[in-house]
């Protein structure tokens, strides 16, 4: 059985790598820029914006909105590269709160549906 953290590393960071990608470039940013950011290769940044990495996960609109607002925040140059782990760290919390990455675990971790590892598992600052 693969740790809920295993599941974090393989289907969350990267979809919500992909979704602040895909806002920066909506927002106007170039790709070469958004890797910089990112801290990641510019083709990386074209498999998030094309769905081709990090894709599947569907976000509830409020982490959408923490992403969306992320986004904003980097472009307007209110923050920098090296707020990408807190604010991406703040962002997996909530989603862990709201059980994504339980049914993530569940469906992709083959674990037992009685499992309650996730929920067991408290992220501290």
């Amino acid at each position: 059985m693969k740790p809920p953290c295993e599941m974090v590393v393989w289907y969350v960071i990267p979809a919500i790598r992909s979704e602040l990608a895909k806002d920066l470039l909506t927002l106007g940013m170039k790709q070469k820029k958004i890797s910089e950011l990112m801290d990641i290769t510019q083709p990386a940044v074209s498999q998030y914006i094309t769905d081709k990495r990090g894709s599947g996960i569907e976000f509830s609109d409020e982490v959408n909105q923490l992403i969306q607002s992320f986004a904003q925040d980097l472009y307007d140059e209110n923050a920098t590269k090296f707020d990408i782990i807190p604010r991406t760290c703040n962002i997996c919390k909530k989603i862990k709160a709201e059980d994504i990455l339980c049914q993530i675990h569940k469906t992709k971790g083959d674990v037992n549906w009685e499992c309650h590892a996730c929920l067991g598992s408290d992220l501290e600052d």
